[in-house]
């Protein structure tokens, strides 16, 4: 689909695991299709609930089939799938501008109802990209779009000299220990992914700020920001804040970490002060670091007892396995289980002798029960967790299916992302217990407390800036502050000032490091993934609260409860439907997003962070 009001139909891009991302990118031109639904009427309250009402099912129709396309173009790309996937979104997305632009003449209308009016509001900002009202803008932006997509999914790196698959490149990264094959691969990664990019990624930009302007914002950017129940403004201001709650621990986390890569390589790999090298930290994009916690573990402290990757193996469990498993958690709280054609359709694994996306997400191709997952899993803990996350898109997308088209989406798209984040907090060591892989005798005890929560911090909260940093980056392209001519230079100053990371190797403007993550060539929204990390903290607080937990937050497992199942569904089968505080409310009972919760589960690991962090230059 190429709205976001219609999140539902695209793959959703799980952005914090090391997989991640959705379908071709939400774009749209304003040039005029026979089939529109253009309203007659006057301008009247009755009029713009008809004109509402005929673009609903217009879309709902049309959106299944470009589901469809899209579906086989991310597990079956070729010249021929990404010419299907364009052709479908260059349809979809000419309705969806002209669309836009008459949603935003209705809004002027006296007297709306509160739900037109909302729906109005969404139908004007649902684009992600919109193509101006030149001729051709629609198929030069679509085919940009699929072209990037597709250049991305078919993104190779290299492992001492030889090819090696982007699904492949990650695995290494997170278990390779030599620096000069790390830095091989990123560079190769960035090199042969990002680079190519460049040209069309500009001129992208060009055409998606042209329409814009067109439907009256400034520029993409704060089109996207348009989208919070807020002013793009007033977005940014609480974006700022919920990272100065936060930041403290993060910097912390950063101490810790580069001194102990510094005690394991070495001045000359990793110094003592400044910024951390980005291929030492276990993942591609430095967006996550619990890969390398054997490097961190504290002495004791470190060893949590088990491995979850070693306790799936034990068992000889599947990925289907692993995948029943998740399953199994939401079933618990009283969803019903997934559809039979979930098994028959999704893709669990890599298929043999083709080119697929690996990235992993979440699809409701019809809006009702063809919910499905894509992924390439493999039999270990992350992906576990990834699993976990993924299904909370579509026990999300199924809760909502009783909305309205304009409704069928998260309270926002932070909600979609922190659902499953949220229910993955509970794999804690109990849960584990509860499900048969772990051994109770097995449980580790309060002295090893340090160890899991270091652990948990190592993904969490290293996430952070760099899910933060993304979209700051985009909004600076858009709004011009920072150019063509430094798109490199912008991505590395932010990677450096929100991250305190630094390329293992040297980059120029030649290069085009962001386009080697795939939001960007996809176009996905990133602050989504900011929200989620914070939202999840504030849901699994909630939840621990209404089951009766009374041990250390970070212990809590609600699996089983079905009391937070009722108070959960109440909140995801609102959709859109509602502003997102309204949401927030209905199972938390506030109506403002905090980064306390956060820093409430993470409070001892803080005090013993601070602890060994004493006398060592912190910052960069």
């Amino acid at each position: 689909m190429k709205l976001a009001a219609s999140v539902s139909l695209v793959a959703l891009a799980l952005g914090a695991c090391s997989v991640a991302a959705p379908g071709p990118v939400q774009t749209a031109s304003s040039q005029a299709t026979p089939d529109m639904i253009v309203s007659n009427q006057a301008r009247t309250p009755e009029g713009a609930r008809q004109f509402i009402a005929g673009v609903e099912k217009d879309l709902f129709d049309l959106g299944v089939i470009s589901a469809r396309s899209q579906w086989v173009n991310a597990t079956y790309i070729t010249d021929d799938t990404d010419a299907v996937a364009a052709y479908f979104g260059t349809i979809q997305t000419e309705k969806g501008v002209n669309y836009a632009k008459e949603a935003a003449e209705w809004s002027k209308v006296a007297g709306l109802d509160p739900d037109t009016a909302r729906k109005l509001n969404i139908l004007r900002g649902a684009l992600i990209l919109a193509a101006p009202s030149t001729p051709g803008a629609a198929a030069e932006l679509n085919t940009i779009s699929t072209r990037l997509s597709s250049t991305y999914g078919k993104g190779r790196a290299t492992l001492n000299g030889k090819e090696i698959t982007g699904d492949v490149a990650e695995e290494q990264m997170g278990e390779l220990r030599d620096p000069k094959k790390t830095a091989e691969i990123w560079t190769s990664w960035n090199n042969n992914v990002g680079r190519p990019m460049r040209t069309d990624y500009t001129r992208m930009v060009e055409i998606a700020n042209q329409g814009a302007k067109e439907l009256g914002y400034a520029d993409s950017g704060a089109m996207w920001r348009s989208q919070y129940d807020m002013t793009p403004q007033e977005f940014s201001a609480m974006y700022d804040r919920l990272w100065s709650e936060v930041k403290p621990l993060y910097d912390q986390l950063h101490c810790y970490t580069r001194d102990r890569l510094n005690a394991k390589y070495g001045n000359a790999i990793q110094p003592r002060t400044g910024p951390i090298r980005a291929d030492l930290l276990g993942n591609m994009w430095a967006q996550e670091w619990g890969n390398i916690y054997d490097v961190v573990a504290p002495k004791g402290a470190g060893d949590v007892g088990y491995d979850v990757t070693e306790l799936l193996k034990a068992k000889k469990k599947t990925p289907t396995d692993m995948v029943r498993i998740g399953e199994g958690f939401y079933t618990s709280l009283g969803f019903a289980p997934l559809p039979d054609t979930f098994w028959k359709r999704s893709q669990i694994v890599r298929p043999e002798g083709r080119e697929v996306i690996c990235h992993a997400s979440a699809w409701d191709l019809d809006n009702k029960d063809d919910l499905r997952i894509k992924m390439c899993t493999k039999v270990n803990g992350e992906d576990l967790v990834t699993i976990h996350h993924e299904l909370g898109h579509n026990f999300y997308q199924r809760a909502y299916n009783q909305q309205p088209y304009l409704y069928l989406n998260g309270a926002n798209d932070g909600f979609h992302e922190a659902i499953g984040d949220f229910i993955a907090l509970s794999v804690t060591p109990e849960y584990l217990v509860q499900i048969g892989l772990l051994d109770r005798a097995k449980v580790p005890d309060a002295s090893k407390d340090t160890g899991l929560l270091l652990r948990q911090a190592m993904d969490k909260v290293a996430f952070l800036p760099f899910g933060l940093m993304v979209d700051k980056w985009r909004w600076g392209v858009f709004d011009g502050s920072i150019s063509p001519q430094n798109y490199e230079a912008g991505w590395n100053q932010l990677r450096l000032q929100y991250q305190g990371i630094t390329p293992p190797t040297q980059r120029t403007e030649a290069d085009f490091d962001p386009g080697a993550k795939y939001h960007i060539p996809a176009s996905t929204p990133y602050a989504r993934y900011f929200l989620a990390r914070i939202l999840q903290f504030q849901f699994y607080k909630a939840a621990c609260d209404m089951s009766g937990w009374k041990g250390p937050l970070h212990r809590c497992s609600f699996y089983g409860n079905k009391q937070v199942g009722q108070r959960l569904n109440a909140m995801l089968e609102m959709g859109a439907s509602k502003p997102w505080p309204d949401a927030l409310e209905a199972f938390t009972g506030s109506r403002e997003m905090s980064g306390k919760p956060m820093l409430e589960y993470f409070a001892p690991l803080q005090r013993w962070l601070e602890e060994q962090n004493k006398g060592k230059t912190c910052g960069w």
